[in-house]
């Protein structure tokens, strides 16, 4: 008896180390979310963390542990693949967050490409305007100057007119009237008419200065 109590207190206490490391385990899955992502082995687990405390509170402290161990076993299965889901999770965030950089970084240039377009259009309207300014000037200037030269030649056609001296001709013509000679001889009258001279025409000119 004095070799056997130890050994069976030795037992009792691997058996309730061996349950309280599987309610550790358990609990630490549970809280990663592993009812979520491993559901069976988490209640698998619970089930055989209930077998070993029974075990237990029967005096079964082998079956105890070995129950206690298989909780522990079945604990770590279901953190693993609850940390195979966060990280997937992790990965999934992050691409979809680099995915979002990018998306945005190219709406980004392209928004900086249309703003340059924007750009380059108003500097062409800007300079179109300007050369259609430009064009309606030399056109009123060239109005202006025909509007000038054809004042200088109305002005140049009156004082030509101005200085050219004017010429008056004046024509006279002078006819004498023709003689009627009248001879009556023993009541025969006879009428002869004497050639007239001949037609005079006289033509004067006079000039008038300029003034």
């Amino acid at each position: 008896m004095a070799i056997a109590t130890p050994a069976a207190a030795g037992t009792t206490d691997r058996a309730r180390e061996a349950s309280a490391a599987a309610e550790a385990r358990i609990q630490s899955a549970e809280t990663m979310g592993a009812g979520a992502d491993a559901p069976r082995d988490t209640a698998v687990a619970r089930a055989a963390l209930a077998s070993a405390r029974e075990d237990f509170a029967s005096g079964h402290k082998e079956a105890a542990i070995e129950d206690a161990i298989q909780a522990s076993a079945l604990a770590d299965t279901a953190i693993g693949i609850a940390r195979q889901h966060k990280d997937a999770a992790i990965a999934a965030a992050r691409e979809a967050q680099r995915a979002s950089a990018d998306a945005a970084r190219d709406q980004v240039t392209a928004a900086q490409g249309q703003a340059a377009a924007a750009q380059d259009q108003a500097v062409a309207a800007q300079q179109q305007a300007a050369e259609a300014n430009a064009r309606a000037q030399n056109a009123q200037q060239s109005a202006a100057a025909s509007a000038a030269d054809a004042a200088a030649a109305r002005d140049t056609a009156a004082i030509a007119a101005a200085r050219t001296p004017q010429v008056e001709t004046t024509v006279t013509t002078q006819q004498p009237a023709r003689v009627h000679h009248t001879t009556v001889t023993r009541h025969t009258t006879t009428t002869s008419t004497a050639p007239a001279p001949s037609t005079q025409v006289t033509t004067t000119t006079q000039v008038t200065p300029p003034r």
